[in-house]
């Protein structure tokens, strides 16, 4: 069996962060944080294929640490976790932090395993492309565009 994917989630909520650990760490292996600080030295110190993020935290919102990493992670599959509906942050989540999903709170153990599973299959295969020759690639894509009607 291959290694567990995984995610860290970032929320300055510990009842959250508890109950979310509790709930995937059978599927993946997780990793928390209450700040974006300790985000970070995770971040130095682990290999990180999925981030999700609260957008609504004291010092730094989601949008913004997303947007930090975003250089530096430019691969990591990254999540914004919200119980607000805040149009410019959802606009900004897409824009600047490069989001992948945008997910209201409460949620849902099997919407999000789903959407889990589905992110994390699009880095593998992001992953796996990336290695491909240049030729290798624009084969891929033609025949792929060609399929779909692109």
């Amino acid at each position: 069996m291959s290694q567990p994917y995984s995610i860290l989630y970032l929320d300055d909520e510990v009842d959250n962060l508890t109950a979310f650990k509790a709930v995937f760490r059978r599927f993946y292996n997780i990793h928390i944080a209450e700040n974006a600080d300790i985000a970070q030295e995770i971040l130095a110190h682990q290999s990180i294929d999925l981030i999700i993020c609260d957008q609504r935290m004291p010092g730094k919102t989601g949008v913004e640490f997303l947007e930090q990493i975003s250089g530096t992670h430019p691969d990591v599959i990254r999540m914004i976790l919200t119980g607000y509906s805040d149009m410019q942050a959802i606009i900004d989540a897409i824009n600047k932090g490069k989001v992948y999903h945008y997910i209201t709170k409460p949620w849902k153990f099997e919407e999000l395993k789903v959407i889990f599973d589905n992110a994390l299959e699009t880095y593998t295969l992001r992953k796996k492309i990336s290695c491909w020759s240049p030729k290798k690639r624009n084969y891929y894509f033609k025949r792929h565009n060609k399929k779909n009607n692109i």
